[in-house]
């Protein structure tokens, strides 16, 4: 019985963290890196301390959302990357992907990786865009391990698919970042041209998996 009540109690709180985050989220959409921690307390319908007693401090928060958000990318891109086509409309795919995510939640996209413009605003009480370089770290981590997976690299392969994945991920953000800002030209052109940016050894590697590969 007792497990069972814990049971039932740990499944009401993970629902009701997941409540939270939703809520969380309609703020970060209407406000981007503005969304305050009072704003997103009253869209939930609550009293900051209760917030924080679901998330722990005042990252913890964050920290879950920027998770939420970037599970969801990742999930999308191994997806892109495990379309059954060549390699340059796997890594065409895959850059379309990130694109289109961004671009699809702009604020969202600027709550995880910029700073509110107004640091000093009165309800300014945790820091947006301070956890974007470990979510780039991790976004390159998991592009290095499909990397890996899929492409036969010869000795130090491991520690090139590493450096290609950080590297990718960091062109990705770059080219994204001014693109989002600017809009230069359309996604589909940036795809294209980052593509052709990447298509040299990648082309020429041969695949672990002996199927179209990466």
């Amino acid at each position: 019985m007792e497990t069972s009540r814990q049971t039932e109690q740990q499944q009401a709180a993970e629902r009701r963290r997941e409540e939270l985050l939703r809520a969380a989220d309609r703020v970060v959409l209407r406000e981007g890196p503005d969304a305050s921690m009072n704003a997103i307390a009253a869209e939930a319908g609550i009293t900051k301390p209760i917030l924080y007693r679901h998330f722990g401090d005042k990252s913890g928060l964050y920290r879950a959302l920027a998770e939420r958000h970037t599970d969801a990318l990742v999930a999308s891109l191994r997806d892109a990357l495990d379309t059954p086509t060549g390699r340059r409309e796997r890594v065409e795919a895959a850059l379309d992907t990130y694109l289109a995510a961004i671009e699809a939640r702009p604020q969202v996209y600027r709550f995880l990786m910029h700073p509110a413009e107004d640091s000093r605003a009165p309800e300014r009480d945790f820091e947006v865009g301070r956890h974007s370089a470990p979510l780039l770290r991790r976004l390159g981590e998991e592009l290095a391990q499909v990397v890996d997976e899929r492409v036969d690299l010869g000795p130090g392969g491991a520690l090139l698919a590493r450096t290609w994945g950080h590297g990718i991920v960091g062109m990705m953000h770059a080219a994204g970042d001014w693109w989002l800002r600017e809009r230069p030209c359309s996604r589909a052109e940036l795809v294209q041209s980052l593509a052709d940016l990447l298509w040299g050894r990648l082309a020429a590697a041969a695949d672990r998996l002996g199927g179209p590969g990466l």
